[in-house]
């Protein structure tokens, strides 16, 4: 059974990492002590779940968490730096670190290395997460132990809820643009300017009117949306603002 080390230290370990190209040694001091830190450990950089789901879900609820006294949000996996660095980049993971536990120590030291050779990973870490205060762990969720790869309760979402289950969620806002176009600038900037986060979709040979046709009616760009829902184009979008 997969240990729950609540109330205890962290590992003490050294994280060899490559930032400019050279080798850094970080130490679990360094990255914890008179922090809270959100940890996350994962089987594999790239791998399905943790792309699409794992990490953009920390990613995206990151702000949220600052607000809510979260100093850090750090990913760890059984991968080399080399590999983690250029996770970071695809994942564009700006608001979380990620960390290369190469050798497995750390992983090991949490009681949470396991046997992934029938997928050809050999040693890697289950999927877990946890709050972590000055060094020492204040709560975990750990997946279940069940065949595969479960994803129940180390997603972000269930840390907001530990943390502050009155927290609001950011509004999830993309808006389609193309280049060039001054009135997608305004949109975007009246954006940045309210603190927003945003996802740009910029109309050329990948996505053309037609799609964006399909989804809003209409040809003109910007098109702006907010949970879902369609505001319009840059002038709707002051109205919303200025309403909001």
């Amino acid at each position: 059974m997969l240990p729950n080390r609540e109330g205890q230290k962290v590992p003490n370990v050294t994280f060899r990492t490559r930032q400019n190209n050279e080798w850094v040694n970080l130490t679990t001091d360094e990255l914890f002590n008179g922090k809270t830190v959100i940890v996350f450990s994962l089987p594999g950089a790239f791998t399905p779940t943790c792309s699409s789901t794992h990490l953009p879900g920390y990613n995206e609820l990151a702000k949220v968490f600052k607000e809510n006294g979260v100093d850090e949000i750090v990913c760890i996996s059984v991968n080399d730096a080399f590999v983690m660095n250029e996770w970071a980049k695809d994942q564009e993971s700006e608001h979380v670190t990620l960390i290369p536990d190469g050798n497995g120590e750390f992983t090991d030291g949490m009681g949470m290395l396991v046997d992934k050779a029938e997928l050809g990973f050999g040693k890697r870490s289950w999927r877990y997460s946890m709050l972590v205060k000055d060094g020492v762990i204040d709560k975990m969720f750990i997946e279940p132990e069940k065949p595969g790869d479960p994803f129940e309760v180390s997603d972000a979402q269930t840390m907001l809820n530990y943390i502050n289950p009155e927290a609001t969620k950011p509004k999830l806002v993309s808006l389609f643009t193309k280049v060039g176009c001054p009135f997608c600038a305004r949109a975007k900037t009246m954006l940045k300017e309210n603190g927003i986060d945003y996802e740009e979709i910029v109309l050329g040979k990948e996505v053309t009117t037609r799609s964006l046709r399909a989804v809003s009616g209409g040809t003109t760009v910007p098109q702006v949306f907010v949970d879902g829902k369609l505001i319009g184009d840059s002038e709707a979008l002051a109205a919303y603002l200025g309403a909001s």
